[in-house]
């Protein structure tokens, strides 16, 4: 079934949504792992110049708890971690897709 929306309930639902993608890293992460990519820890580190390790397990961590992204330990030494979409993540590709079109067409 069909959500309803009145101007109050769309902005309220938007404001909601929003709040999982907020933060200055997120969304860098997101594109990182688009199209079904499976990276490191240590690989996202060297993807994104200016994350300190501090702040990328913390959104790691937040976009995992939100069901954006999956974390899979192995028990070995050194530790290996990797991270990938979910789908509800993956399916965020067209609507950001889009917003980047939407800002390219800017005046």
């Amino acid at each position: 079934m069909t959500k309803r929306y009145t101007p109050v309930s769309a902005a309220a639902d938007v404001e909601a949504a929003l709040r999982l993608l907020e933060g200055r890293w997120k969304l860098v992460i997101l594109f990182h792992l688009f199209g079904g990519k499976v990276l490191r820890f240590s690989d996202l580190e060297r993807a994104i110049p200016g994350i300190t390790q501090k702040m990328l397990g913390q959104q790691l961590k937040s976009m995992e708890a939100d069901g954006i992204l999956h974390r899979k330990a192995y028990p070995q030494v050194p530790p290996k971690v990797e991270y990938w979409l979910t789908d509800w993540g993956q399916s965020l590709c067209p609507a950001l897709n889009a917003i980047l079109k939407w800002a390219d067409q800017r005046p």
